[in-house]
């Protein structure tokens, strides 16, 4: 099959990242939100460089000649690709950081330039560091007596290139200056918004520590390592706590091998190689910037500008979902009818409170759950290890090898293990991805099932953040493919077979592929429609060009990797590809198969990547409800009229801004969701308020018939005249005999 339209994985993401790093240039954005979007592009260009960059090394030192599936590319051919890309995307990067900062001038804050101190201020930062930094630097002095300290990944170091004052030979050396451990990210001078990074107070004041030598050049650096280390399937086998071998796998993460090099500003070329040599870094993967190398000082800056609401985003709160009663308990609403929530326009509190009830619920046997990352303060761990100690059974299988969450989900298994609950780790070589929470209760005889299944983590802290769907049902064929799934991980078993869910890795992928095939059959009448983080199966993509060669209609909203091209003559012509980056992380995966009554609509865990769909445990979900896979459907097409957020894919695989068609009103998706969850919000409490008004005048008695009532009993009443309708008698209304009011 042609490869035209193809893009190679790694190359899609760094598009991806420069989609990030475009929001930082837009002047709609708040200025200091800008900032974040530089913060973003950096942290993701950090976790690619260590998982990604690191994974195609070892390929590059084991495999040469080996390609990847689509573009034939080997690992050292994507190497050299990947760092030609970066060095035109780090320049951007400065531009951004340059523009934005002289921004914030106008409110205060400034990032001070070392070269440009006045004497006032170099007195001031001078005396700072002697009192505070110096007496707590490690001076490392590297000689044949002295090698080079491990320098950790991610840490940020100064060296210096140094010789002894009274040397004859005048023989040069390098030192070395730990830069992030036990300091401030930036030091303020006291009374304004102007700034140092640590690093560079520690630059311009080295020759403080190297006293006895003369600084002959310096530069502030950061070495990136490889972290993508598998876990040693041999351990399996052994009667080891998995935890104990995941905690070393964070420890033997930090001492890989490096795989980039960033010095900021242009270091002089002796110290840098010296650097480079030391640690073994390729030239073509040294990089150099103007803008810092790490942006966690921003939490600072960010509370020094506190006080000026223009340079953040309006606050905008989770709304309750109107589907939803607050006065009626969540299991008996469920049972009524399904629910599906949309975050962040609607609230997860709606979900904890279904968890708070079923730990205290007596009908309630038992709670299992899956649990990839978790909040560090999380409501939902509270509420599983309360329904341990009310004593239903409660299992929680905990994901260990969350990528960089490992740490995080070590404490909080401890922590529900100590609360009495079941504590599983999942398969062995599949990780389990999935969002899938089953509560079992007596039902008389009987049993009877809540289900919720989600495309997103149970995370209070990022159901604010990213976009999400979560369904929850009391469907029995749902429920009791949960348990099927539960069944099967307790045991350490994939899942062979289910009713309505699809789970991967045997039974989602097969099934995806068999409603491409069915859309086929209609040709030009078929309709497939898919919303999803990244598309990376090679299966799935030459089903979808299949598709498109035959004439259906495929719209994919791929926020991340998007290995296929749209657009492409004769292969992918019918295929539109957009993305969409903006104040939320999108998030959830819809996929949609044909129109009308045929229609098919599932939420699920999974994107089209083949780590999803065949090596990780992942759940999907129809939605059987014709009014939620309607609303589902409603999201996805407002999404793709979006033209504010939204970028197009051309047939080079380049991505474009979609711009409003004339007369045409701009639409940016996620602030119209949130204008229309505050709208049902208003019209459910507006509703609710008219049920509560009409309640109490059924309930009430109208003032002719109390003043009736009154007078055969002989007791005065007064017509009210008070505002909120009702006045003082002599003989209030609870001493009047029912019988006689009745009469």
């Amino acid at each position: 099959m042609s490869g035209k339209f193809y893009d190679n994985r790694e190359l899609s993401w760094l598009k991806f990242n420069a989609r990030v790093l475009e929001e930082a240039f837009d002047e709609e954005t708040p200025l200091f939100e800008r900032l974040r979007f530089v913060q973003i592009f950096c942290s993701n260009l950090d976790e690619f460089f260590m998982i990604r960059v690191g994974s195609l090394h070892d390929k590059m030192l084991f495999d040469s000649k080996d390609t990847e599936n689509k573009t034939n590319m080997t690992a050292k051919e994507q190497l050299v690709e990947i760092a030609k890309r970066v060095k035109q995307l780090l320049p951007v990067k400065d531009d951004a950081y340059s523009a934005i900062m002289d921004g914030l001038k106008n409110y205060g804050v400034e990032h001070l330039a070392v070269k440009d101190l006045s004497p006032e201020e170099d007195a001031y930062f001078r005396a700072f560091f002697t009192r505070e930094i110096q007496s707590l630097l490690f001076t490392g002095v590297v000689d044949k007596k002295h090698p080079v300290p491990f320098l950790k990944s991610g840490e940020i170091y100064v060296g210096v290139a140094i010789r002894k004052k009274d040397d004859a030979a005048r023989k040069v050396t390098f030192g070395i200056l730990p830069a992030s451990e036990n300091f401030p990210k930036l030091v303020w001078l006291p009374g304004t918004g102007k700034f140092l990074l640590i690093e560079e107070l520690i630059s311009h004041y080295a020759e403080q520590v190297f006293k006895n030598f003369e600084i002959i050049s310096r530069c502030i650096f950061r070495v990136t390592r490889n972290a993508d280390i598998a876990i040693d399937e041999g351990l399996y086998d052994h009667d080891v706590d998995f935890r104990d071998i995941m905690s070393d796998l964070v420890k033997k993460r930090k001492k890989l091998q490096p795989v980039r090099l960033e010095f900021l500003g242009k270091p002089d070329d002796s110290i840098a190689a010296l650097i480079a040599k030391t640690l073994k870094v390729r030239d073509s993967f040294i990089f150099w910037q103007t803008a810092p190398l790490t942006m966690d000082f921003l939490s600072s800056v960010e509370r020094k500008l506190e006080k000026n609401s223009e340079l953040f985003f309006a606050p905008l709160t989770p709304q309750k979902s109107p589907s939803i009663d607050t006065k009626r308990p969540m299991i008996e609403q469920i049972k009524q009818h399904d629910i599906m929530l949309n975050y962040p326009y609607e609230n997860i509190n709606q979900f904890i409170r279904l968890l708070e009830e079923a730990a205290e619920n007596p009908d309630v046997v038992s709670i299992k759950i899956t649990l990839y990352r978790v909040a560090r303060d999380s409501k939902i761990i509270s509420a599983l290890t309360r329904a341990a100690e009310n004593g239903k059974d409660v299992l929680a299988l905990v994901e260990l090898r969350a990528r960089f969450d490992e740490e995080n989900n070590i404490g909080w298994s401890k922590c529900l293990e100590d609360a009495g609950v079941t504590v599983i780790y999942g398969l062995d070589e599949l990780k389990v991805h999935s969002k899938l929470l089953l509560i079992t209760l007596r039902d008389g005889n009987d049993v009877s099932y809540i289900t919720q299944v989600g495309t997103g983590n149970y995370n209070e802290r990022t159901s604010k953040l990213y976009t999400d769907l979560t369904l929850m049902t009391a469907d029995r064929d749902f429920g009791s493919d949960a348990s099927v799934v539960f069944n099967a991980l307790a045991v350490g078993n994939t899942v062979e077979s289910t009713n309505k869910l699809l789970v991967a890795p045997k039974g989602l992928k097969s099934r995806i592929v068999e409603l491409i095939d069915n859309e086929i059959t209609y040709k030009d009448k078929g309709y497939i429609g898919i919303k999803m983080n990244s598309l990376t199966d090679k299966d799935i993509i030459e089903k979808l060009a299949e598709a498109s060669r035959a004439g259906v209609k495929i719209e994919l909203v791929v926020r991340g990797i998007c290995c296929l091209i749209a657009g492409v003559e004769g292969d992918t012509e019918n295929i539109r590809v957009i993305s969409i980056v903006g104040r939320f992380l999108e998030h959830s995966r819809i996929y949609i198969f044909g129109t009308g009554d045929r229609r098919r609509v599932y939420i699920s865990s999974a994107d089209f990547m083949t780590r999803n769909t065949e090596r990780r445990v992942e759940v999907a979900a129809p939605l059987l409800d014709k009014s939620i896979a309607d609303r589902a459907v409603e999201i996805f097409e407002t999404m793709l009229r979006d033209n504010v957020k939204a970028r197009e894919q051309d047939s080079d695989g380049n991505y474009y801004h979609v711009q409003p068609k004339e007369g045409e009103p701009r639409l940016n998706s996620q602030i119209y969701f949130y204008e229309q969850a505050y709208k049902a919000a208003e019209q459910a409490q507006h509703e609710e308020e008219e049920r509560e008004q009409n309640l109490r005048e059924r309930k009430a008695p109208k003032a002719e018939e109390l003043a009736q009532a009154a007078a055969a009993l002989g007791a005065p009443y007064t017509v009210p005249t008070a505002p909120n309708g009702y006045s003082q008698s002599a003989k209030p209304i609870h001493q009047v005999k029912i019988r006689r009011i009745r009469k």
